[in-house]
C-alpha cells in the first residue's frame, strides 16, 4: 500500500477588504461599515421619532419618510459594530415612541462595505464615504434595493464579467459626475433573508434621476442578461439624519 500522506494543512481565508495599490504597496483593511434598512408604519408624529432616535441611537442613522407609504417612514442605519445596529434598534422598540409602530419585516435590508480591489483610498471608501453620502443635504431623495446575480455568472472568466460590471460602473458615475446621482454599493451575502447578494442605495437631489437611473441600468448587460432576482423598492425622501457627519 502507498504510504500515507498528510493532507495539506489549507490557508486561513483572507479577511482583508483590498484596495488599488499605492506605490506598489497593497491596500489593505480588515474593518467595514454595516448598513440596514428597516421599515415602519402607522407613524403619526415623525418629530417624535426623530427626537427618540437622537436619545437613544449610538449609530448612524438616516430617516426617511416613505414615499409609497403616507404612513411609513423607514430607517437606515450604520455603524462598524453590527452589534451596534442590533442594540439600537432594540431600544428603539422597546423604550421609544418606536413601539407604537408596526414593523414591515419584508423589506428589512442590510449589507457590509468591501473593497473590489480598485479604490484609490481604501479607508474612505470603507468606512467614511457612505455615512458622508447619507447625510449629504444636497442629496435627500434615496431609492434603496436589493440583487442577487445568477449563479452562472461567478463562473464567468474573470475578463468576461469585468467588462460587464466596467460597462455598469460607467453607467453610474456618468449619473454621478453630471450631480444627479451616487451609490451605495454593499455586499450582503448570507445577511439576507432572501439570499439577496448586494443592496444598492441611489442618493440624489432628486427623484426623476434615480428613477431614470435604475431605468437605465435595464439595458445593462449585468441587470438584462445576468439578474435572477432585483428589488423590492424602497423609496424616500430624508426628513433627519442623526449621528452622521
Amino acid at each position: 500500500m502507498p504510504p500515507d500522506h498528510p493532507m495539506p494543512r489549507p490557508e486561513a481565508p483572507d479577511m482583508m477588504e483590498h484596495g488599488a495599490p499605492i506605490d506598489g504597496k497593497p491596500q489593505q483593511l480588515d474593518r467595514r461599515m454595516y448598513v440596514q434598512l428597516q421599515l415602519f408604519t402607522d407613524v403619526e408624529d415623525t418629530d417624535e421619532l426623530v427626537a427618540a432616535a437622537r436619545e437613544h441611537c449610538s449609530s448612524g442613522m438616516v430617516i426617511y419618510g416613505d414615499f409609497n407609504d403616507p404612513l411609513g417612514i423607514g430607517v437606515v442605519s450604520v455603524a462598524e459594530d453590527p452589534a451596534l445596529l442590533s442594540g439600537d434598534l432594540r431600544r428603539l422598540v422597546r423604550e421609544s415612541a418606536f413601539a407604537d409602530l408596526t414593523p414591515v419585516p419584508e423589506f428589512t435590508m442590510v449589507g457590509r462595505t468591501y473593497g473590489s480591489g480598485r479604490e484609490q483610498n481604501l479607508e474612505e471608501w470603507l468606512l467614511r464615504q457612505v455615512p458622508q453620502r447619507l447625510a449629504d443635504p444636497r442629496m435627500p431623495w434615496a431609492i434603496w434595493y436589493p440583487l442577487r446575480r445568477k449563479p452562472a455568472f461567478y463562473q464567468l472568466e474573470r475578463r468576461d464579467s469585468g467588462r460587464i460590471l466596467a460597462e455598469h460602473g460607467l453607467l453610474g458615475r456618468t449619473y454621478g459626475e453630471a450631480g444627479l446621482a451616487q451609490d451605495i454599493r454593499l455586499k450582503c451575502f448570507g445577511l439576507d433573508r432572501d439570499d439577496n447578494e448586494f443592496l444598492i442605495g441611489l442618493v440624489g437631489p432628486d427623484l426623476h434621476p434615480l428613477s431614470r437611473l435604475v431605468e437605465d441600468m435595464r439595458q445593462t448587460k449585468q441587470t438584462s442578461e445576468w439578474l435572477e432576482s432585483l428589488g423590492p423598492f424602497f423609496v424616500g425622501h430624508r426628513i433627519a439624519a442623526i449621528n452622521l457627519p
